[in-house]
């Protein structure tokens, strides 16, 4: 009978394992940090301001599963010890959705880390990166958060207006495509009117 039981638990044991795997999802890995590019003798203030989200890839994400993303902005302003305040306007059930995340510089010019990372359950770490900008039309950052040992990347194309310029969504693109990610990773979410005046 003791033998039964055991014998029971280690199935149960090992049923609950494959569970666990199965549902931990399968993520391209993330490069290391400094293997990914960042904006030479980046200008803090130039980058400040209101940009449009106009594209988004990740490892944790589905361009199926994600095809209903509205487009929203992302106001960064600058502090005095060169962080930003970065204020994200989402449209959601009708109404505007502020959160503001604070990004504190890092080592690296161009490089930042989440403030107050205590407040975010189960982030372990959270860095961005400016890989390219010509501060008026476009920028694409880079982003790798570690959530419960799980690595995750994002990269966002920002503009500075709705429209999506054709030379810098080739740049993201392949930006995209040399991470290992692949089209179904990509996101260009639906144009909006709400919420973007914030």
């Amino acid at each position: 009978m003791a033998l039964g039981i055991l014998w029971l638990g280690l199935a149960l044991l090992g049923a609950l394992q494959t569970h666990a795997q199965d549902s931990t999802p399968n993520l391209i890995p993330a490069p290391p940090l400094l293997l990914v590019p960042v904006e030479p003798d980046f200008q803090n203030e130039q980058f400040q301001g209101k940009w449009y989200f106009l594209g988004l890839a990740g490892n944790g994400f589905n361009k199926e599963k994600h095809r209903r993303m509205k487009m929203y902005i992302a106001n960064y302003e600058l502090n005095e010890d060169n962080s930003y305040n970065v204020t994200s306007t989402v449209a959601w059930n009708q109404t505007c959705h502020p959160s503001t995340k604070i990004f504190l510089p890092n080592l690296h010019l161009g490089q930042f880390n989440l403030g107050n990372i205590e407040r975010y359950t189960g982030i372990q770490n959270y860095t961005s990166k400016v890989v390219t900008t010509d501060y008026n039309q476009f920028a694409i950052l880079y982003f790798k958060k570690v959530h419960d040992n799980q690595e995750y990347i994002k990269v966002i194309l920002y503009g500075r207006t709705k429209e999506v310029p054709s030379v810098p969504k080739a740049i993201f693109i392949s930006f995209i495509k040399s991470l290992g990610l692949t089209d179904d990773h990509i996101i260009f979410p639906i144009p909006n009117d709400e919420c973007m005046d914030k």
